[in-house]
């Protein structure tokens, strides 16, 4: 390793430059997130292309193993150039990179298997979390069996101090830990049936407390419909106990206002509709085996088990329309088909690369010089990591580009007609996901826990069922080689270097203005605005990539400097129209997202964007509807409402 050859930022910068074709944030984000580097800052690959080469090398290692493997180049062609298939963060920075000692998993969740209410087990929740962020996890956990304030304890303090105390030391723990220029990201949950629940809620509207965790609240069928019928409802401790220590009576819709007015307010909590959640997970189906869903990653796409974590994937959506923005356009479902095989496929692999960095982790800790004692918990944390991973072989096949293959395709994001193709293409991929898991069971063995049985009456396997016989009858018979399957993840950077809208979302903004500084012996520039202190700044255009393509095809002028009135008569002809984050139809966003998490079997983050003026009564009126439409989680964020 030690003769690798190493480039300077400037070389790496200016080749990756390249490779963008000119797009500067992208070949900075990647030179600076995703370039193989040593713990030195030592660069080792020059632009995306080694990188890809580099994955493409050890994904082909694994496929070895099994039968019909795919070769190295052909696992190239897929993530040549971002285009269709791209490994999320941590997959990408870890495959294949020898010079730093770190997971391959994007989400993990911890907990505490029995009674978690102990100092004991909040210290050790604690020390888990923090080991697992320096390993560049996000982590979630659920704070539910913590018992309320003011109930008796068996110690000195006599009562205990509730929820918030402790909110607040595992979000001082996520800021104390830094990622290589990332954030620790962590989730912390509480069930609405815990007495401290508001407590909860209201933790994070005292500015400067629980600054390091998202925050969201598990919220129940029961609870919505006390809420919306303005009817009493009982929180309990513990919070399943059918004989509680404490139980409270309180006025659902109350408790709903103060959520509804906090997000309105504040942009938390989050809200997780549980009960569908745990309906719909098909990993509940063994519950008793260790997979009982407790809490999601930091995101919310993700809901886990303890212990369990899970590697993410996304397909390009925008790279399946074929004469994107013409009356010709069409989607190629043939050839997605057979990419979505081939990224669960490469999913599977993933798995395995993350149990042979799992194995380093825990040769890592053993060969440490630190006394055994101090290091049992976190060689005991990666044996539980290695057995739910092993066990189950979770993955996560996402998407991204929703937003520019709509407007592709001449629709109109958040119509009925846009929702409707959406489903076909979620459809689509989530039978030929499951159709790979189960022919990968057949070339190498399902997953160890499976069982056709338990699964019989899950809603997603009966959807899976409807839609396909034969591939249910082929999964009862051979397996699958996966418990779960597919996500939808906000794919921030990543969809920076596919150039492309991120995740689910709707385009955030197809033009926008840009300032850059004036120096008073520039040429050629053209000053239009001066600031208050004399400094002078040209505006320039920065146009969204794909909106460009469709000028392009239009055969409007790209070089010509418009004012605002000509940008917004431009937008308004184009299939961007009414579709942007803050104008987009926020009911229909809703429904959209509640019909296409029908077709996933884990969860969707999706961040609805509203404008500033917005008043609580629209936040609650989506909210309801995401519940109603079988969301399993909303998020809100008004213009302006987090500084």
């Amino acid at each position: 390793m030690e003769n690798l050859k190493t480039y300077t930022f400037d070389e790496a910068y200016k080749a990756s430059l390249n490779y963008f074709a000119g797009d500067e944030l992208a070949a900075r984000v990647w030179v600076n997130k995703y370039a193989m580097k040593d713990s030195y800052g030592n660069i080792y690959e020059c632009s995306p292309e080694d990188m890809h080469h580099r994955l493409a090398n050890e994904i082909a290692r694994i496929e070895k193993k099994y039968p019909n493997p795919m070769s190295a180049e052909e696992i190239f062609q897929l993530l040549d150039h971002f285009r269709y298939i791209i490994p999320a963060g941590s997959p990408m920075t870890g495959i294949g990179n020898n010079f730093q000692v770190a997971s391959l998993s994007n989400c993990f969740v911890i907990g505490i298997d029995g009674d978690g209410d102990s100092y004991g087990a909040i210290m050790r929740l604690d020390e888990e979390q923090v080991q697992l962020m320096k390993r560049r996890g996000g982590v979630g956990h659920d704070l539910s069996q913590i018992r309320p304030k003011g109930t008796p304890v068996n110690n000195s303090a006599l009562t205990s101090t509730g929820l918030v105390p402790f909110m607040e030391r595992y979000s001082n723990s996520t800021r104390e830990v830094a990622q290589d220029g990332r954030r620790g990201a962590l989730m912390l949950s509480v069930s609405i049936k815990h007495p401290d629940s508001e407590a909860f809620i209201d933790a994070k509207m005292t500015e400067g407390k629980v600054t390091g965790a998202n925050v969201s609240v598990k919220i129940d069928d029961e609870f919505m419909e006390a809420a919306v019928a303005d009817k009493p409802y009982t929180q309990r401790f513990p919070i399943d106990s059918s004989n509680p220590l404490v139980e409270k009576k309180i006025s659902a819709k109350k408790l709903w206002s103060k959520i509804v007015h906090n997000a309105w307010k504040s942009a938390e909590p989050g809200v997780l509709f549980w009960d569908t959640i745990i309906r719909e997970s098909i990993p509940d189906c063994y519950a008793d085996l260790g997979f009982r869903t407790v809490s999601t990653n930091p995101c919310g796409e993700i809901p886990l088990c303890p212990y369990d974590s899970c590697r993410l994937l996304s397909v390009n959506l925008y790279s399946y329309v074929e004469n994107p923005f013409t009356k010709e356009a069409k989607f190629n479902f043939e050839l997605f088909r057979s990419h979505v095989a081939k990224a669960q496929r490469i999913m599977d692999d993933i798995v395995d690369l993350e149990l042979e960095k799992v194995d380093l982790i825990m040769s890592k800790i053993a060969n440490d010089p630190q006394d055994d004692d101090i290091k049992h918990a976190e060689y005991h944390l990666w044996e539980k990591i290695k057995n739910k991973s092993s066990l189950g072989r979770r993955t996560g096949v996402g998407i991204t580009a929703e937003g520019d293959m709509i407007a592709a395709m001449n629709l109109r994001y958040g119509t009925q007609e846009a929702t409707d193709f959406s489903v076909d293409v979620h459809r689509t991929l989530a039978l030929a996901a499951y159709r790979s898991s189960v022919e990968m069971a057949k070339e190498r063995g399902a997953f160890e826990i499976f069982s056709a049985e338990r699964e019989a009456n899950n809603p997603f396997i009966l959807r899976i069922k409807d839609a396909d016989p034969q591939l249910y009858e082929d999964m009862k018979k051979y397996g699958r080689r996966n418990i779960a399957c597919l996500t939808i993840a906000p794919t921030g950077t990543t969809s920076l270097m596919t150039q492309t809208t991120s995740g689910i979302e709707p385009v955030f903004m197809p033009v926008y203005k840009r300032r850059r500084k004036v120096n008073p012996n520039d040429t050629g520039v053209h000053v239009d605005f001066v600031d208050e202190v004399g400094d002078s700044f040209e505006e320039y255009i920065v146009y969204h990539k794909k909106f460009l393509e469709w000028m392009r095809v239009n055969n409007i002028d790209t070089e010509k400097r418009y004012s605002q009135e000509e940008i917004d008569a431009l937008v308004a002809r184009s299939p961007y129209y009414k579709a942007t984050a803050n104008d987009v139809d926020w009911l229909m966003k809703v429904r959209m997202q509640g019909a296409i998490q029908k077709w996933v079997d884990h969860s969707i983050s999706v961040t609805v964007n509203l404008p500033n003026d917005v008043d609580e009564a629209l936040v609650n009126k989506l909210y309801v509807e995401a519940w109603r439409s079988g969301c399993k989680g909303c998020t809100i964020y008004r213009d302006g409402s987090r500084s």
